[in-house]
């Protein structure tokens, strides 16, 4: 048995006018998960000051390989993966508080697996300079 599609539906449906999309409603939320957000966000920002306070030491303080540049291969990659994650630490925290306020799940971070990442490429490269490269 076919189904006739309904008179009244297909005529509004044709009537309608575009809706503009609703703004999410935004909830007040308890103080302490504010500040818990806002702690993760400042624990992000003493990791970023801390590559970046590496990378500089490595780059100015390390005495030099006898492979040219290799401090500098060692300490931009810290430095550069200490100003991506300062950066992004805003961005997660703004995400976050957001997703608290919406009654949202918490968006997933991709700082944790990008600093795992960077830091294993630079501790071996690390060892490689210093097993081959040697001290000049």
């Amino acid at each position: 048995m076919a189904t006739t599609p309904d008179p009244d539906a297909t005529a509004t449906a044709a009537t309608d006018t575009p809706v503009a999309p609703v703004a999410p409603v935004e909830h007040e939320i308890d103080v302490r998960f504010s500040y818990a957000n806002e702690r993760t966000f400042l624990a992000w920002n003493r990791t970023a000051l801390a590559l970046i306070t590496a990378g500089l030491a490595i780059t100015q303080l390390l005495p030099p390989f006898s492979f040219p540049g290799g401090r500098r291969v060692i300490g931009l990659p810290l430095i550069l993966l200490g100003i991506v994650i300062a950066i992004a630490s805003l961005r997660q925290w703004r995400l976050n508080e957001q997703a608290m306020r919406r009654h949202e799940p918490l968006p997933r971070s991709p700082l944790p697996m990008l600093i795992a990442v960077v830091l294993g490429a630079c501790a071996i490269v690390s060892a490689i300079l210093v097993v081959f490269a040697g001290q000049s």
